[in-house]
């Protein structure tokens, strides 16, 4: 946040959010007609994007892989090692079915 200009770039995503939830249908509809392979890592402790909303993403996508580890809302700066060992554990996955 130290860095010039960057408490700018926060703010304007921050003021961003408010169109996201007109979009929710949009992207609902398309995760129901593509079923696109989706990871969603989450902190099971997130009091922000709370783990309802991983959960969510099994009602358009059933086979989603939802994977909570023990964080908050900052899970990346916690648990870097175990979700980047999912990330590629999952892109290994995708590479090997196509593969078949």
């Amino acid at each position: 946040m130290t860095r010039p200009g960057h408490a700018d770039v926060q703010l304007d995503l921050f003021f961003d959010y408010q169109t996201n939830l007109a979009l929710y249908p949009k992207f609902q509809e398309y995760f129901r007609a593509h079923q696109p392979p989706t990871l969603a890592v989450w902190g099971k402790n997130d009091q922000i994007f709370i783990p309802p909303g991983a959960e969510a993403y099994r009602r358009d996508i059933p086979n989603a892989k939802i994977v909570f580890v023990d964080s908050g809302h900052f899970a990346i700066e916690t648990h870097l090692e175990v979700i980047a060992d999912e990330i590629l554990s999952f892109l290994g996955g995708l590479l090997t079915s196509r593969l078949e």
